[in-house]
């Protein structure tokens, strides 16, 4: 089976980019599958910075060894949907599979190319391929102001627009439920399915208790800083934490969102030399597992949220104890996946200190929710998250290439009636909405054992 999948690829310093790398690390590792990643071009990245503060630049860059990678579109730019049907074109895959956030193609900052942008996946359908979106946030649930988007009237109405244009491909992912339920009611979609965002491992790693507070106890903040996912609570709570444990350390590892570069640097500036804090900027994917192995405690300081969390699907990868702030995705994905969490109300920089110390203080909670996260992070692991994804793609060029054939013989409306197929993925299992009949469960069964 051929997948072009449609992504920001690393060494991109974009938002996407580590989740992609992943998930089609994971897809080489079925034979079966021919890969090929359509990524965006190479840039020079002023808000991707080290711990240095220097910023990464295209030239410097290099692919990653062993994957198939046309970089065929580029950021803020109108043509590329255009570009990106070119390439599919000349390929011609089974399966045009996008990964993608509403600012994947352009920022608020240039909404049309933004909007344009999210035409590819709707175009690709139009142009005869099967096409598939893993949608990471819905903007429904976005807080606008805290992201600081100006005029959120007529921004509303566009991502209203968008988000109906996206529907228009054959099947949407979503992971969280919430955002399932969304799409079904406010837009009577029938194609969305729920997804899990997994870990991104193939096995996770058991907790190592005695390389934790040993000497340091080590808090973690990892992210893309600078719109919702903030640091100003976080700095002003972790002194009061030093009050009680002056062995802890807070480190803050990512990079700043690409709206504000320069974000992150700022803060670290404004905070006393003799503060224990040290800012990584942007951790490469080969330190990832000692920086998160020696880690205590992961925290996550967002003023709003877009989606399922990347940072805290690795801290049950690794099994750590989340802190993070009261919002309704965080509490839907800590429902749905069973994540030991514990909340801070918002913005409230006392409220996060007192449990981050809850935690600390107590080793047995801190083995408890450890070990939750890690039993959690084992029940999604990518290799299960990718087996649904394809599991869901063989059924569907099956259904496609019989529906094809049946097509071409004349088949009876009463046929034509059975090989219908509308489905809703519960709990990461491919499902129909309504209940199939005895010859489509028959159908659904060969496709799958094709």
């Amino acid at each position: 089976m051929k997948i072009c999948f449609v992504t920001t690829f690393p060494p991109s310093g974009r938002q996407l980019n580590e989740y992609a790398f992943h998930i089609a690390r994971e897809l080489q590792h079925h034979s079966d599958i021919e890969l090929t990643i359509l990524a965006d071009e190479l840039d020079d990245y002023e808000f991707a910075t080290n711990e240095h503060g220097h910023s990464f630049k295209a030239d410097e860059l290099k692919e990653l060894p062993g994957f198939s990678v046309i970089r065929c579109w580029k950021f803020d730019a109108i043509g590329t949907p255009f570009r990106l049907l070119r390439t599919i074109r000349k390929l011609k895959p089974d399966i045009v599979w996008y990964n993608l956030v509403f600012s994947s193609f352009a920022t608020q900052d240039n909404p049309v190319a933004a909007f344009i942008g999210l035409m590819a996946p709707a175009l690709t359908r139009a142009a005869g391929y099967f096409t598939h979106i893993t949608l990471h946030h819905i903007l429904e649930n976005v807080d606008f102001a805290a992201a600081g988007v100006r005029r959120e009237k007529l921004f509303r109405i566009g991502t209203t627009m968008a988000t109906k244009t996206l529907l228009k491909s054959h099947s949407v992912s979503v992971l969280l439920p919430d955002y399932r339920h969304t799409l079904v009611t406010k837009y009577s979609a029938q194609n969305v399915l729920l997804g899990t965002h997994g870990t991104f491992a193939s096995t996770s790693t058991p907790p190592d208790f005695t390389r934790r507070g040993n000497p340091e106890i080590r808090i973690l903040a990892i992210g893309h800083w600078g719109t919702y996912k903030r640091l100003e609570t976080l700095m002003r709570a972790f002194p009061m934490v030093l009050e009680r444990f002056p062995e802890a350390r807070l480190i803050i590892a990512g990079a700043n969102h690409h709206t504000k570069a320069g974000y992150w640097e700022s803060i670290r500036d404004m905070q006393p030399a003799t503060l224990p804090i040290e800012f990584r900027g942007y951790v490469p994917e080969e330190d990832i597992p000692e920086l998160f192995e020696t880690t205590s405690i992961l925290v996550m300081p967002y003023d709003s949220a877009t989606g399922s969390s990347g940072p805290a699907h690795q801290a049950c990868e690794f099994g750590i104890p989340i802190v993070c702030a009261d919002i309704g995705d965080f509490r839907g994905m800590a429902e749905s996946e069973d994540m030991a969490i514990r909340f801070y109300k918002k913005s409230d920089s006392t409220d996060l200190a007192e449990q981050i110390l809850t935690i600390l203080q107590s080793r047995d909670m801190q083995r408890e929710m450890a070990e939750h996260n890690y039993a959690a992070g084992v029940a999604m692991s990518l290799p299960s998250v990718v087996r649904n994804y394809l599991r869901w793609f063989r059924l569907m060029k099956c259904k496609r290439s019989i529906s094809a054939s049946v097509d071409t013989h004349e088949t009876p409306s009463a046929w034509r009636r059975i090989l219908r197929f509308r489905s809703t993925n519960s709990d990461s299992e491919v499902t129909p909405q309504a209940k199939p009949s005895v010859v489509e469960d028959k159908m659904n069964d060969q496709c799958l054992s094709d």
